[in-house]
């Protein structure tokens, strides 16, 4: 296997391989950069029919960006570390408008920034090893890489319930709540990459792939465990203010209830009450709206104490206990910024 952090492969099917498996192919600059200007390149090649995206070993398809990276680059300059998120969001918006059919391979751990490279294509292929979460109000900072479209979009306010508790989900619930649009045993996923290697894409590209994906996907042969609270997620969490779904939450005399209590308290109260808005906000919004909103978000939380507390007690020093600053007006961090996010294909990133 290559030492490169990201292999590019242009052909009829152009493969993207994330290849920083003893990191879980935690996305940093690197990986971002390439992936968004091969986007853009191979939508302009007529010999690029399609474009699959997996994680290479064993264990995780990408487990989220590299925020350790961001935080430490952030301690000398906010400006520079505010660019990959830039460069991320960009490349979210090349990928959820690829004209040509984008696969992704969503075997193992998918969060965060591996939602964001995954979750806005064409087809989403889960299997049994498959667990997506958005825990990013567990760090201070919020569920960004596009979060504010499709979290919104979720039925039955589960986007909201996932957004602020980082709840995680596996295989056959993703596909239930259309996360995932295909459904395949983990054991079959390299005959499915063959057949779509294989493939010689004459015709409608579009057509070609769902065929493949009919022979060799199928439906899960049991419901998951998520299948078993999302009435009462969905009850608990249709409310119109945060305080609303505390006050949901401690009305409702349940376990659930009560563990999902202790989850809330262990997060960021700005970090709650950003996310709470930005989903209710991102409903109405189409996609660029949201990314816009997402880049303001980002670059003022990088102006703030909470990501950098969250990042330092879960994933620096390990101790589990940030002390989180109290809970800011969220309606600061949708201020505009001086320098507004722009989405195209035309520059690199």
């Amino acid at each position: 296997m290559s030492d490169e952090t990201i292999i590019l492969n242009p052909a009829k099917l152009a493969k993207i391989t994330l290849n920083a498996p003893q990191k879980l192919n935690a996305l940093d600059m690197s990986m971002i950069e390439p992936l968004g200007n091969a986007l853009a390149a191979w939508k302009a090649d007529d010999t690029v029919k399609a474009v699959l995206i997996k994680g290479a070993g064993e264990k995780a398809f990408c487990a989220g960006g590299d925020v350790i990276g961001v935080c430490q680059q952030a301690k000398t300059n906010i400006a520079k570390a505010a660019e990959f998120f830039r460069a991320e969001y960009r490349t979210n918006w090349r990928i959820k408008n690829f004209p040509k059919p984008y696969i992704a391979l969503i075997d193992g751990i998918v969060m965060g920034g591996g939602v964001g490279v995954s979750v806005h294509g064409q087809y989403r292929i889960a299997t049994e090893k498959t667990m997506l979460a958005m825990p990013e109000t567990t760090i201070g900072f919020f569920p960004d890489v596009g979060g504010t479209y499709f979290l919104s979009r979720l039925k039955n306010n589960l986007g909201m319930f996932l957004g602020l508790t980082g709840h995680r989900v596996f295989g056959a619930d993703l596909l239930e709540l259309g996360i995932a649009t295909h459904y395949i045993e983990s054991d079959k996923l390299d005959a499915l990459e063959k057949a779509l290697t294989d493939a010689d894409y004459a015709d409608d590209a579009f057509a070609t792939v769902d065929a493949i994906l009919a022979e060799h996907c199928s439906l899960p042969t049991e419901p998951g465990a998520f299948a078993k609270i999302t009435d009462q997620a969905s009850r608990l969490f249709s409310a119109n203010s945060l305080a609303e779904i505390t006050a949901n939450l401690a009305a409702d005399d349940s376990e659930f209830s009560t563990k999902i209590q202790k989850t809330l308290s262990r997060m960021s109260p700005t970090s709650m009450a950003v996310t709470f808005a930005q989903i209710k906000q991102g409903a109405a919004l189409d996609f660029d709206q949201c990314m816009q909103i997402e880049m303001r978000i980002a670059t003022h939380m990088l102006e703030a104490d909470d990501f950098y507390e969250g990042v330092r007690a879960l994933l620096v020093d390990k101790d589990k206990s940030p002390k989180w600053q109290p809970q800011a007006e969220p309606e600061n961090y949708f201020k505009p910024i001086d320098d507004e996010l722009a989405l195209d294909w035309d520059e690199l990133l």
